[in-house]
C-alpha cells in the first residue's frame, strides 16, 4: 500500500518540480533586470554567485563532509574554467545587456544556445543529424530577425552583449563534456560560482563598475536575494531531482518554456511591449530549440552535465549526446540571466 500511495504521488511531485523550474528560472531574467536597475550589474553577478556558493558549499559540508570537495588540480581547473565561460562572461554580459534591451528580448536570444553547442559539434566533426541541422538554421534565422531589426527599439550594444555571452556559455557548456571536473555535481558547482563570482568582482571594477550603496533600491536588494535563494538553490534542487525522476525529453521542455515564461513576467511587472516581431522571432527560435531538443533526446546514449554554477544542467555533448542550453538562466543565464 506503501508503494502505490509513493508511485501515485511521484508524477504529481515530477509536474510540481517541472513547473518549478519553468517558473523560477524563467523569473531569473526579471530578477536580473530589477537587479541592475540600481546596481552595477557585475558587481551584482559576482554578489549573487558568491554567496549562492558559500551557501552551497555549506549544505554540501554538512551532508557529506569535506570529502565532497575532493578533487585533483586538473578537475579544479576544469571547473574554475567553465565558472569563467559560463559566470564572468555569460551571465556578465547577460546582466550588462538587460540595461538596454529588454528582458524578454534578452531571454529570446539566450534561448540559442542549443543551437551554438550544435554548430561547435558540426566544427568538431561530430555530425549531428539533418534534422537536428534544420532546427539550428531555423532557430538562427530567428535569432538574426531579431538581432538584425533591433526588435523595435533593442539596443545594439544589449543584443551584441548578450548574443557575446550566449556563445561564452555555449562554450563553457561544450568543453564542461570534454575536459576533467569534480566527481561530485555540487562541488563542481560551488566551484564554477565561486570562480566565476571572483572573476565578476575583478572585472566589474575593471571596466569601471562601482557600487554606492547608497543608491540600491530596496527592490534591487530583493531581486538579489530572489536570485540567490530562489533562482539559484530552489531552481537548482528541484533540477537535480528531476534528473533522477523524470525522463530528460520532459526535463528539457525547460528550454523552451523558460524564454515565455520571462517574456510574459516582463509584460506583466516591466511592463514591457510584447510586439509582433518579438512574438513571431521568438517563436521561430523556440521552433528551431524543440527540433534540435526533441531529434537529438532520440539518440540512446546521454550523459548529464552540469552546465552553470547556478544549478543548470544539461546534456553533455560529446560525440552524439545532445545540447542542452543553460543554465540558466543560471542564472541560466546564466541563469545566463538566465542564461
Amino acid at each position: 500500500m506503501k508503494l502505490d500511495t509513493t508511485d501515485s504521488r511521484t508524477p504529481l511531485m515530477v509536474w510540481g518540480a517541472l513547473a518549478t523550474v519553468y517558473v523560477v528560472w524563467g523569473s531569473t531574467y526579471l530578477g536580473i533586470g530589477i537587479a541592475v536597475e540600481s546596481m552595477p550589474p557585475m558587481l551584482s553577478g559576482a554578489m549573487r554567485f558568491i554567496a549562492a556558493a558559500v551557501l552551497l558549499a555549506g549544505f554540501l559540508l554538512v551532508r557529506s563532509g569535506p570529502a565532497a570537495f575532493r578533487m585533483s588540480r586538473r578537475q579544479f581547473l576544469g571547473a574554475a574554467l567553465v565558472g569563467v565561460l559560463l559566470l564572468t562572461l555569460g551571465n556578465g554580459l547577460l546582466a550588462v545587456a538587460e540595461q538596454y534591451i529588454s528582458t524578454g528580448l534578452a531571454a529570446l536570444l539566450v534561448a540559442s544556445v542549443p543551437l551554438w553547442l550544435v554548430v561547435f559539434r558540426f566544427a568538431v566533426r561530430d555530425r549531428p543529424k539533418a534534422l537536428t541541422l534544420v532546427g539550428v538554421l531555423i532557430g538562427l534565422g530567428g535569432v538574426a530577425a531579431l538581432s538584425l531589426t533591433g526588435a523595435q527599439g533593442g539596443s545594439g550594444v544589449g543584443i551584441v552583449a548578450v548574443l557575446l555571452g550566449s556563445v561564452s556559455w555555449s562554450v563553457g557548456s561544450f568543453l564542461s563534456g570534454r575536459i576533467q571536473m569534480p566527481a561530485n555535481p555540487l562541488a563542481t558547482s560551488a566551484v564554477e560560482m565561486v570562480v566565476g563570482g571572483a572573476g565578476l568582482l575583478v572585472l566589474g571594477p575593471g571596466i569601471g563598475e562601482r557600487l554606492d550603496l547608497s543608491a540600491v533600491t530596496t527592490r534591487s536588494w530583493v531581486a538579489l536575494a530572489y536570485l540567490i535563494l530562489v533562482g539559484s538553490l530552489i531552481g537548482f534542487t528541484a533540477f537535480s531531482w528531476l534528473l533522477g525522476n523524470a525522463p530528460i525529453s520532459l526535463v528539457s521542455t525547460y528550454a523552451y518554456v523558460n524564454p515565455a515564461v520571462a517574456v510574459a513576467l516582463g509584460a506583466l511587472v516591466l511592463h514591457e511591449p510584447i510586439t509582433t516581431q518579438v512574438l513571431v522571432g521568438g517563436l521561430v527560435i523556440l521552433v528551431g530549440v524543440a527540433l534540435v531538443i526533441s531529434n537529438e533526446g532520440k539518440r540512446p546514449k546521454r550523459v548529464l552535465e552540469d552546465l552553470d554554477g547556478d544549478g543548470d544542467v544539461g546534456l553533455g555533448v560529446r560525440g552524439g549526446q545532445a545540447p542542452q542550453p543553460a543554465r540558466h538562466h543560471v542564472d541560466p543565464p546564466v541563469e545566463q540571466r538566465g542564461v
